[in-house]
């Protein structure tokens, strides 16, 4: 090994992290080291980094092996205690260019025992950086952070203490990273965060997520599609409903934070919002912007989940006409109020699971026989293989260029994606 290796898991905002820590390694001139930058939002996330830390030194002996990210943050005195770790960084001194300067100088490592965790109190961050990055290493769109950290305390949830309270990145920032990423070439974007329909709370003025979205579309006219992330249901404000009705170039793709479909389990969560407004919420957006397509993200197996609570959230996939599916059993997380809940059996967990990816594969095939015969447009992600504005994986029957955008009709349906033939102007 010579430059720094970043291992990245989790979310949109951790791959765009990646891109700044290996942005600040690289300038740093970090050598012969690899960072892993962990999830936490379940058991299983924190398992496959702890996996990942014996799987580098396995294979690079003489590496420096430095772990960060939210299961760091959260357990840091964890992944210290193993042997193959040289260091843990938290969440925010991952961001920081001179803790790479720090090891750069340190070309033994240099670090004694009471050195190994540099990890601060996440809670006492009170800004997040708009961290200027040229793009993103092998993709064909970029994510930009606009937001970090969260207020809220879901019963099931442990990344606000790995995140650390909620905070947004001043709305010019923003509108700069991302004429640099068109200046770069990019036609997609991603606004990505941990509680992005929080953005603005914290700054100055009246700011939401809404008014940011017609911002950037004002001020970053080379900019061809806008995407986001995933949303609170309760939290959309009036602005970005006229931004969905309005701005073609917000794309027709949104994910919701669902979580369940059942108001006792959904209350038992802590969540904001009913039942009643996740399906109202569908069919409004969906009255503003027809063809809409949703995805959400569902936990099967919470606590005190009976059987009819189970069927609330296996009917809420049809309800809200929902497409893509994200579902996750249940994960107990140590520190949060659900771990202390009455637990359901694991095989009942990964049953219901089953069911909703069932569902969910029902939903994506009638959504994919529904757009044959039609004409879309695709942001090619390798030489074939690129997406339509409604993020639905799409085969073309000839190579174009990674990161371009191409014409196509669509033609047929092969397993879980579209076949497509390009149209030449």
């Amino acid at each position: 090994m010579s430059a720094a290796q970043v291992i990245n898991f989790g979310c949109r905002l951790n791959q765009y992290e990646a891109e700044v820590i290996r942005d600040r390694a690289q300038q740093a001139g970090l050598q012969n080291a690899i960072i892993i930058n962990s999830c936490a939002v379940t058991a299983e996330a924190t398992r496959q980094a702890r996996q990942a830390v014996r799987k580098a030194r396995r294979e690079h002996a003489d590496a420096r092996i430095i772990v960060t990210g939210c299961a760091a943050q959260i357990e840091p005195e964890r992944f210290a205690a193993m042997p193959e770790v040289d260091l843990v960084l938290g969440n925010a001194e991952k961001l920081d260019a001179e803790s790479y300067r720090t090891l750069s100088r340190q070309n033994d490592f240099g670090i004694g025992d009471s050195e190994r965790v540099r990890v601060n109190d996440i809670m006492s961050v009170v800004e997040t950086a708009g961290h200027m990055i040229a793009g993103m290493e092998g993709r064909a769109r970029a994510f930009v952070q606009i937001q970090n950290g969260c207020d809220h305390r879901c019963t099931f949830c442990i990344i606000p203490f790995g995140r650390g309270p909620s905070r947004s990145v001043p709305a010019g920032e923003v509108v700069n990273q991302i004429r640099r990423l068109v200046d770069n070439g990019y036609h997609e974007v991603v606004l990505t965060g941990v509680d992005i329909t929080s953005y603005g709370a914290d700054l100055p003025g009246h700011v939401s997520l809404g008014r940011l979205v017609k911002q950037i579309l004002a001020q970053a006219p080379g900019l061809a599609r806008l995407r986001l992330s995933s949303l609170d249901v309760i939290e959309l404000d009036e602005m970005l409903f006229d931004a969905i009705a309005n701005e073609p170039r917000l794309m027709p793709h949104l994910h919701l934070s669902l979580q369940a479909g059942d108001d006792m389990i959904l209350k038992r969560m802590k969540r904001r919002h009913t039942r009643a407004d996740a399906v109202e919420l569908c069919a409004k957006i969906r009255a503003l912007r027809p063809g809409m397509v949703f995805g959400a993200d569902i936990i099967a197996g919470f606590p005190t989940e009976t059987e009819a609570m189970f069927e609330n959230s296996l009917q809420l996939v049809a309800d809200c006409g929902l497409t893509h599916l994200h579902v996750f059993p249940y994960s107990a997380r140590n520190g949060t109020p659900a771990a202390r809940m009455p637990q359901l059996p694991m095989a009942v967990r990964k049953q219901r699971a089953a069911l909703l990816r069932q569902a969910g594969a029902v939903a994506v095939q009638r959504h994919l026989h529904g757009m044959v015969g039609a004409q879309a447009m695709l942001l090619m992600e390798t030489g074939k293989l690129g997406r339509t504005e409604c993020y639905t994986e799409v085969e073309l029957d000839s190579p174009a260029a990674p990161g371009s955008i191409q014409r196509v009709a669509l033609t047929g349906v092969a397993d879980n994606h579209l076949l497509a033939s390009r149209i030449i102007a």
